[in-house]
């Protein structure tokens, strides 16, 4: 059961790490493509927040985003492959940042293609999401084992 644990762990945070390790070969002085992908996504999420909630977002160079999501990605994949609750917090942080600027299907009308594609993807990534909420709750809903201290045998006789 272990074995398969560790493994099922492996499979999921590859998908986190293999991103990371793209995206960090890619990152170049400018953030690479990443970055240029982002941008104007971030530009449309800024605007949103700002007119819908009234909260002003602070300016934001869109490379420092890519090496957050890098080092969220790359170092939680890995604490998560060793079972850590810090591993799993870090991907859900990103999860939480990253899915409503890249998956925006709700900007798009139902009828065009990026409306579908966008929200195929933001499915997908709500579903790798909710793994995480429930990994951190299984997680946390067993006591931890607490070792029983062995009582010395008296001698007799």
């Amino acid at each position: 059961m272990a074995f398969t644990s560790f493994l099922g762990r492996v499979l999921f945070a590859s998908i986190f790490i293999l991103s990371a390790y793209q995206e960090f070969n890619e990152f170049g002085v400018d953030g690479g493509p990443a970055a240029k992908a982002l941008k104007p996504k971030f530009g449309v999420f800024t605007s949103h927040v700002q007119s819908h909630a009234g909260i002003q977002v602070p300016e934001i160079e869109i490379k420092h985003l890519v090496s957050a999501a890098i080092f969220l990605k790359g170092i939680g994949g890995i604490l998560f492959i060793f079972g850590s609750s810090l591993g799993a917090y870090m991907l859900i942080i990103h999860q939480l940042i990253a899915i409503p600027i890249l998956y925006d299907f709700y900007n798009y009308d139902n009828e065009e293609k990026e409306f579908n594609q966008l929200f195929l993807k933001f499915t997908q990534h709500m579903a790798l999401y909710g793994a995480l909420l429930f990994f951190v709750g299984m997680k946390n809903s067993f006591p931890r084992r607490l070792h029983k201290k062995k009582v010395p045998k008296t001698k007799t006789g």
